[in-house]
């Protein structure tokens, strides 16, 4: 099975952040421990004896039962997932997410410390009937084993972005024509002056 590289998706999610003005936050994306959220993968896994674990697969934001916090809606996490007897168990390493707020958003990166329970309280998800796969689509629950404050970065396309916001009309990101002669016009072909009646 062909996966994308985690750079790969990380730059798609970035593109996100570099398409709108953006102001980097004093911030913190902060969730408690114990907290739990919704998450999917973003490409199919198969596993069977051949196949028992996947490494830096990608999962994102997506509504699930018994969650007691969300993500912003523009996440990533990458994780492992490992077969073990009839259930997949998953673990994350970390998270790159961008929080919007009107025109401003904020990117965090860090650590993010979380594991897949299934809804009977039971470390790891069940292999349903005996076939054991995770689809896009198919929502799950993480549960965090710490507690996460992951500090806004700095962000340099938001700063410029920010300053060509200020210009209020002057200088390079946003200059004001200022009066020039018609192009059309030059010394030989001059503009028409009305003559006295």
């Amino acid at each position: 099975m062909s996966f994308k590289s985690s750079p790969f998706w990380l730059t798609a999610l970035l593109g996100t952040l570099f398409a709108s003005p953006l102001h980097a936050e004093e911030s913190t994306l902060e969730l408690p421990s114990g907290a739990k959220v919704g998450v999917e993968v973003v490409e199919a896994l198969k596993f069977d004896s051949s196949q028992t674990r996947y490494n830096e697969i990608l999962l994102h934001p997506k509504p699930a039962d018994s969650t007691t916090h969300s993500l912003p809606e523009y996440c990533l996490l990458v994780a492992n997932a490992q077969l073990n007897g009839d259930r997949i168990r998953i673990t994350t390493q970390d998270a790159t997410c961008i929080e919007t707020h009107d025109a401003e958003s904020a990117i965090y990166s860090g650590s993010f410390s979380a594991s897949a329970y299934a809804q009977d309280g039971q470390y790891g998800l069940a292999c349903d009937g005996g076939s054991c796969s995770l689809a896009p689509g198919q929502s799950f629950v993480l549960t965090l084993e710490e507690s996460i404050q992951i500090q806004a970065q700095d962000n340099p396309s938001a700063e410029i972005n920010a300053a060509r916001r200020q210009a209020n009309g002057e200088g390079v990101a946003n200059p004001i024509p200022g009066e020039r002669p018609d192009p059309s016009q030059s010394v030989e072909n001059p503009a028409p002056t009305e003559l006295p009646e």
